[in-house]
């Protein structure tokens, strides 16, 4: 019987779960997911996600693949998986690919927002999809230092903690800007990649720019300095959203 990959598009609410990858005896976004494809297809299934999203981050363009000997063609796929799945989590589209194709690998970026509700007043219905910020924030002084967050370079600081696996510290950020929607400001990035709570330590650095607390100089110099941990504190998990994954041609395309 042949073999078909099958890439997914996903939008996830992550508040009530412990992150996208499996964790023994927790919810995650790919144990649920795992789950619906047993029901669908009757097979275990094993997906690989492009993006690997900590506890209680979101996403509106989160990619996933796995193989499958079902013959079940992609809409099916995306209105069966819906059928099984608990509300917070949706299949927004379905694409057959290569064997050979990476949903991670094969990124060429990530694009993350992150929702800062800069307001004296909390937001019952936003409030698990943002991050208060009493103070009023400077959005041309926080601009200004997200331009030293552009380019190729090291951004060690920004990671919270390396570990033995993450060699390599340097990334190529190809936006990093702050933007205005009411009493919402949401930090938008670009990347390759990014290192473990790289945009969250971000903001919290950002916000301490914007509320008077750090200076432009100061943001540089964590930059300069590579150690990680520097940068922060680190944003609350509930105000980032995976945005999308970019690849070189539309998914399916490959095929």
């Amino acid at each position: 019987m042949a073999v078909t990959k099958i890439a997914l598009i996903l939008e996830y609410d992550g508040t009530n779960y412990y992150g996208f990858q499996l964790q023994a005896e927790l919810p995650t976004i790919q144990s649920e997911l795992e789950a619906a494809l047993w029901k669908l297809t009757g097979d275990r299934i094993r997906i690989s996600g492009a993006s690997r999203t900590d506890s209680g981050v979101h996403a509106r363009g989160q990619v996933v693949s796995f193989r499958t000997k079902s013959e079940l063609p992609p809409a099916t796929f995306v209105k069966g998986l819906n059928h099984y799945l608990s509300k917070d989590i949706a299949v927004k589209a379905a694409h057959k690919i290569a064997d050979s194709f990476d949903v991670r690998r094969g990124a060429i970026s990530r694009e993350y927002n992150y929702y800062i509700l800069n307001n004296v007043t909390r937001s019952p219905l936003r409030q698990h999809f943002c991050h208060q910020v009493a103070g009023e924030l400077n959005l041309k002084t926080m601009n200004t230092a997200c331009q030293a967050l552009k380019g190729k370079q090291d951004l060690a600081s920004f990671a919270s903690a390396l570990g033995d696996k993450i060699k390599n510290t340097i990334r190529t950020v190809c936006r990093a800007e702050m933007q205005k929607d009411g009493d919402m400001v949401i930090f938008n990035i670009i990347a390759n990649s990014f290192l473990p709570h790289q945009v969250r330590n971000t903001v919290g650095a950002l916000i301490r720019v914007g509320l008077g607390k750090m200076t432009v100089d100061d943001f540089h110099s964590i930059i300069k300095s590579r150690q990680p941990g520097l940068a922060g504190p680190t944003a609350p998990a509930r105000g980032l959203c995976l945005v999308r994954v970019n690849y070189p041609r539309p998914l399916g395309e490959e095929v």
